[in-house]
């Protein structure tokens, strides 16, 4: 805090030097403005002179860098001085001064949303959808999702469904703006309400070539869209079609660092939900590494119960008796819980997996006899009458327990089952 004190009193003397003509001190110079502005509120009025005599500079990249320092300062005493500098930004040949004095709108409208709305800088913005320029399309939808977020407006809702024209003029933008851009304009086109199945289509079809790209920010937005059309479409074999060139994206997201691997297995658990066989025939892809952290173990664990099936059924009890023998004691819990999820989701693995939990209990590992204890509880709950062979192996047991979880399910078990049970009150 000291040092911001004394770096602060120099405000007077910095603002001094904003009139140098080289450029790389002219940004150390905006950027100590910014930060400082708001201890020296007065002084900081002293730069605006300099601001609007710099948005009016020859070089391009010192108008942009004026009417974005001007944006950055977010004081309310400023901002008269800034609709004049913004106004002719705006308009400026140059796409990437347009494309800063663009996302200077939202940034004003923060400060004060009736000063912006009564300039008409609202109506200006979504003019600026007809750019030419892709990325001062991309900002434009930008500023007006931060300001429908944060001011819970449908401007941009309105405006894309407004016509045809707004939503193609997205799509082509698609196309050229970088890849933030891209994310921002598909999530701009979820707010798209298409008119029938074949406009849904049409709108899909531009979509789909964004599953190929090489962000995974970019993919699961176009992901997001595609659910979103796919509600629309009524053609069976279009929608087969778009399943099938989904699978290959979501399977390579899953190729990625764990960070986006668990963000990207979220969302395959979303989409698996409402589409249950998308990925049926790729439940190895789930299969864990021993390397890989636990909080993408324990969503692939997800993932390989909601797909499990008749069909490989013996494949992932192999995996998950595996997993209860590792080192990490949430990760080997979750799947002696997910052997009783096969279990009580397939009847006819049922045997199999009673067998796998008296293995598991062999193992005569405290924290795995109790969990395998817990799940055999819920079992017997599903299967009534059926396993009580083995509750003696389940009593031999019963000093090793010291979890509440475990000493319930035992509890549970002996008392239903208290006729089976010969010294049932020992």
């Amino acid at each position: 805090m000291t040092v911001g004190k004394d770096v602060s009193i120099l405000f007077s003397d910095v603002v001094n030097c904003m009139q140098t003509s080289n450029i790389e001190l002219k940004k150390l110079v905006y950027l100590y403005v910014i930060n400082y502005a708001k201890v020296q509120p007065e002084l900081a009025i002293l730069a605006v002179n300099t601001f609007r005599k710099d948005s009016s500079d020859p070089n391009p990249l010192i108008r942009a860098l004026a009417i974005r320092t001007m944006g950055c300062i977010r004081l309310e005493q400023i901002t008269e001085y800034l609709i004049e500098p913004l106004r002719r930004c705006l308009k400026d040949e140059d796409p990437y001064v347009r494309k800063t004095a663009v996302i200077c709108i939202a940034k004003l409208y923060d400060i004060s949303p009736k000063l912006v709305e009564e300039e008409g800088f609202i109506d200006t913005l979504l003019d600026i959808l007809n750019d030419n320029n892709a990325m001062v399309v991309a900002n434009a939808i930008i500023s007006l999702t931060d300001i429908c977020e944060n001011f819970n407006k449908s401007i941009l809702k309105d405006t894309i469904n407004k016509n045809e024209s707004n939503v193609n003029k997205l799509l082509n933008a698609i196309n050229e703006c970088v890849e933030w851009g891209q994310v921002f304009i598909l999530d701009a086109l979820v707010l798209y309400e298409p008119k029938n199945s074949k406009d849904a289509e049409r709108v899909l079809e531009r979509i789909l070539p964004r599953l190929s790209h090489a962000n995974s920010a970019v993919v699961l937005s176009a992901i997001k869209v595609i659910m979103y059309l796919l509600d629309n479409i009524t053609d069976e074999e279009f929608i087969q079609n778009v399943h099938k060139k989904l699978s290959p994206s979501l399977v390579t997201l899953l190729s990625a660092e764990p960070e986006i691997q668990y963000i990207a297995l979220r969302n395959i658990n979303l989409i698996t939900q409402k589409l249950p066989n998308i990925l049926s025939d790729k439940i190895n892809i789930f299969f864990c590494k021993y390397n890989e952290p636990t909080y993408v173990k324990i969503e692939k664990l997800d993932m390989i119960i909601r797909l499990v099936s008749e069909k490989n059924v013996d494949l992932v009890l192999y995996e998950l008796k595996e997993y209860s023998t590792e080192v990490d004691v949430d990760f080997v819990k979750k799947s002696i819980r997910g052997i009783g999820c096969c279990a009580i989701k397939l009847p006819q693995a049922s045997e199999k997996c009673i067998n796998i939990l008296l293995d598991l209990i062999d193992t005569k590992i405290n924290y795995i006899i109790q969990e395998c204890i817990v799940v055999i509880k819920d079992i017997f709950r599903k299967y009534p009458n059926k396993y009580e062979s083995i509750i003696t192996i389940l009593c031999e047991n019963i000093e090793s327990l010291d979890e509440s979880n475990a000493k319930a399910s035992l509890i549970w078990i002996i008392g239903e089952y208290v006729e089976r049970i010969k010294n049932a009150h020992e």
